[in-house]
């Protein structure tokens, strides 16, 4: 602890006791040996009694000696207990907080969120798991995460939705594609191109097979993958587009290297994005803090995009 409430004459006497002389303990305080002697020497003065023997080979309590430094550690323990109250008092958080997100989320708004808490709350640690919608809901309900961050999660009662965005659905395409200048795009649009679809696995493609099942009819000029950075290069490379969200090609749209087109078909829902705890559960101090930082990190994420996109546009 930097500035100790302790007076520094119990440290001193303590830091002896511990190192078995005044010049060892000069060393590990990082003071004068002689105010170390000067603080002992003073304390006996006013107790009236000997607090050390001083011996050919260092420093041996006395029983009064001994006494002091028993109560200079006990000091010591009540301060750091007084410490954490007080912090805890003044929100100065601490803990370890579980965390779920999706692919995506690594290079968009994970990174943000990290240095954020690294920088003003470093008491606090993280854990960060990545998969999909399903894996994240059934890690935060089974106690193996103490926060999600997930595209399309399903209403369920046990979820509390601390933060929620909706996201229009669209793709996304090269600069050079031959759709990247339209304002917006239909369905069947999209479709008379070569199309690198995202696993099954994910909310956004069992929506697009529930609801728009022609798109898959044939496999012309479609590829199929589970990794999400294999999608963005194979559209950046200007032969493919992508069926996705915003969020899914952040850092690309915020620099130009893809293109953003909503879709316009009506009836095309919103795509989600939701921040969640268990419901069940009490919310502790450090985990909605980590919650509250993860949503700024996403409307901070969004709000980049979109006026990228609204650059690009103009």
């Amino acid at each position: 602890m930097r500035h100790s409430l302790i007076p520094a004459a119990l440290r001193y006497i303590d830091q002896v006791a511990r190192s078995g002389s005044i010049q060892s303990a000069a060393r590990e305080l990082n003071v004068a040996a002689s105010a170390v002697n000067r603080q002992i020497l003073q304390l006996e003065d006013e107790l009236g009694v000997k607090l050390f023997e001083r011996m050919p080979r260092g420093m041996q309590l006395t029983v009064s000696g001994d006494t002091v430094v028993t109560l200079a550690r006990r000091w010591r323990n009540d301060e750091r207990q007084a410490v954490a109250e007080i912090r805890r008092l003044h929100g100065i958080h601490q803990g370890h907080v579980q965390l779920y997100a999706m692919d995506s989320h690594a290079t968009s708004i994970l990174p943000q969120l990290i240095e954020t808490v690294h920088a003003t709350h470093p008491l606090i640690s993280l854990s960060i798991e990545i998969g999909n919608t399903d894996e994240a809901v059934a890690a935060l309900l089974a106690g193996k995460a103490d926060l999600v961050v997930a595209f399309n999660m399903p209403p369920r009662r046990e979820l509390l939705v601390h933060w929620r965005a909706d996201l229009p659905f669209g793709c996304v395409v090269a600069p050079g594609h031959a759709l990247a200048g339209a304002a917006d795009v239909s369905l069947q649009e999209a479709a008379a191109h070569p199309v690198a679809l995202q696993s099954k696995a994910l909310s956004i493609r069992r929506y697009l097979e529930a609801q728009y099942g022609w798109l898959f009819g044939e496999p012309r000029g479609r590829i199929e993958t589970n990794s999400l950075h294999l999608v963005k290069q194979l559209v950046k490379g200007g032969g493919y587009l992508a069926l996705t969200s915003e969020l899914d090609a952040a850092p690309e749209l915020i620099d130009g290297s893809l293109r953003f087109l909503p879709v316009r078909d009506s009836g095309v829902e919103a795509q989600t994005i939701g921040i969640a705890v268990d419901a069940s559960k009490p919310l502790r101090p450090a985990v909605k803090l980590v919650a509250d930082l993860l949503a700024q990190a996403a409307a901070d994420a969004l709000a980049a995009v979109r006026r990228s996109c609204a650059t690009h546009r103009a």
